[in-house]
């Protein structure tokens, strides 16, 4: 299992801008939900700072984000829909669980 891990800094993070982008994320959930390989996903809010939010997605393989998904119709859509609210552009990274019983 892959974790992607993303901090999402909006252009402004006045309460408008704030509840217009949770509810674009909203209509959006479905387009990555319905990739191949996805497994689930998270958005955070961060308590201290207005218009900060963490993205957590879970995948089977990194293929299944950075192929299946990244490359798919779908994505392009997500992209129009939630990419103008972010600056700067979000770094995304990729995690591998560590066994920690053995």
């Amino acid at each position: 299992m892959i974790l992607e891990a993303v901090i999402l800094d909006l252009r402004a993070a006045d309460p408008e801008t704030c509840a217009d982008f949770e509810a674009t994320f909203r209509r959006a959930s479905p387009l990555i939900a319905s990739s191949p390989g996805y497994l689930t996903h998270t958005l955070q809010r961060r308590t201290e700072a207005p218009g900060r939010y963490l993205l957590l997605v879970e995948w089977t393989t990194l293929e299944d984000h950075i192929v299946g998904f990244r490359q798919s119709p779908a994505y392009k859509e997500w992209r129009a829909l939630l990419h103008p609210f972010y600056d700067p552009f979000p770094v995304v990274e990729h995690f591998e669980r560590v066994d920690l019983d053995g």
